[in-house]
């Protein structure tokens, strides 16, 4: 029963105590790396015509400015209007897909293969621009454009 005694004790006089080792080993510390974040880029696209009707005002040049998240603005100057829009990347079951470019190529068959997009820009004289692509690399692509005057243009971007 002493032993017993001794034992608890003991054990309450190093209740409240701690053990810490004065060598123990130490791992570095972690290093805490932030998610990269998606960088946004500012795109020069060309459009080259493709009819006669947009063969009169000749090439053009948009800026695509690409907030790296599937969505950008998309602005060029048609005949002396400003036409500012959007552009969007959208699912291979988009609804529609590749009416604008079947138009504009007169053929039947699908778009290119990748990442596929719609663009469309609007001016305070009325006119609109409509365009569908497909990316063949993140930053670079391929399209059609119909213009509200019927001119059709290929569509070429990326770096």
């Amino acid at each position: 029963m002493k032993s017993s005694i001794a034992l608890l004790a003991a054990a309450g006089a190093l209740s409240g105590c701690y053990v810490i080792p004065l060598d123990a080993p130490h791992s570095p510390a972690a290093a805490i790396v932030p998610a990269t974040q998606p960088i946004p880029i500012v795109l020069h696209a060309r459009l080259y015509p493709l009819n006669e009707t947009a063969g009169k005002t000749g090439a053009l040049t948009a800026v695509v400015s690409d907030n790296a998240n599937g969505h950008a603005t998309f602005t060029l100057n048609y005949a002396g209007e400003l036409l500012q829009g959007e552009a969007s990347r959208v699912s291979a079951s988009y609804p529609g897909f590749g009416k604008i470019h079947r138009e504009v190529y007169n053929q039947s068959g699908g778009m290119p293969t990748g990442q596929r997009g719609i663009a469309s820009a609007a001016g305070s004289r009325s006119t609109y621009v409509n365009c569908e692509y497909a990316l063949t690399a993140p930053n670079r692509g391929t399209g059609a454009c119909i213009f509200s005057n019927g001119a059709k243009y290929q569509l070429h971007f990326g770096s």
